[in-house]
């Protein structure tokens, strides 16, 4: 991943019931560094996020992906990879199924195997999503970043449900991500060991 990106905020305000969560936002990201984004319960983490991967619209200000207007951008889009609170997994296939259609709408890099493999899942391949725990779930849902080919990731909570031994794993992923270029977006309630030289914060 050689190619230096850039995601730009400037002025990102965001309302919801009436109730003004954050406003005025500015931040500039650029490759090999990571965005932790701290705050309370409710205090729009989730709700920027979503304005981020344009689920969601700001109510005011603009954002920019490599200094192009990411309504207007057609790489946005192919670049962001973004995983939320649900896995976004398809329970009624196996574990493999859902890698190969990941892979399917992007470049890869490693195989379905080897990202299998790498997130502690070799041999559950043939195995239905819906029979594996809430951990295995989360990690094979983190495991399409590892063999999709995506310079951003969008991250919400992305340590839900697994135990400590596969949080430092996955913390590993995202410094090895930023370290070749990637940029990573985050929101976490767990303390996180990455490195301070990766990392950005806002707090809202």
């Amino acid at each position: 991943m050689t190619n230096l990106n850039k995601l730009e905020a400037y002025q990102l305000s965001c309302v919801r019931d009436d109730r003004v969560l954050f406003s005025e936002l500015d931040f500039t990201l650029n490759s090999g560094h990571v965005l932790l984004i701290e705050g309370a319960n409710g205090a729009g983490k989730t709700s920027l996020l979503r304005i981020l991967t344009g689920f969601r619209r700001a109510e005011s200000g603009n954002l920019f992906w490599n200094e192009e207007l990411i309504e207007n951008s057609v790489h946005f889009y192919q670049d962001t990879a973004y995983i939320g609170h649900n896995n976004g997994l398809k329970v009624a296939l196996t574990a493999q199924e859902n890698l190969r259609y990941a892979q399917a709408l992007s470049s890869t890099t490693l195989s379905i195997d080897e990202a299998m493999a790498q997130v502690g899942l070799d041999g559950y391949q043939d195995t239905l999503v819906r029979l594996l725990s809430a951990g295995q779930q989360r990690r094979l849902a983190l495991a399409r970043l590892l063999c999709t080919h995506k310079p951003l990731w969008i991250l919400d909570e992305p340590f839900t449900s697994l135990d400590r031994a596969s949080i430092q794993l996955f913390e590993q992923f995202i410094e090895t991500h930023a370290n070749q270029g990637g940029l990573v977006i985050m929101t976490s309630h767990h303390e996180t060991q990455l490195p301070h030289t990766l990392m950005q914060k806002i707090h809202l």
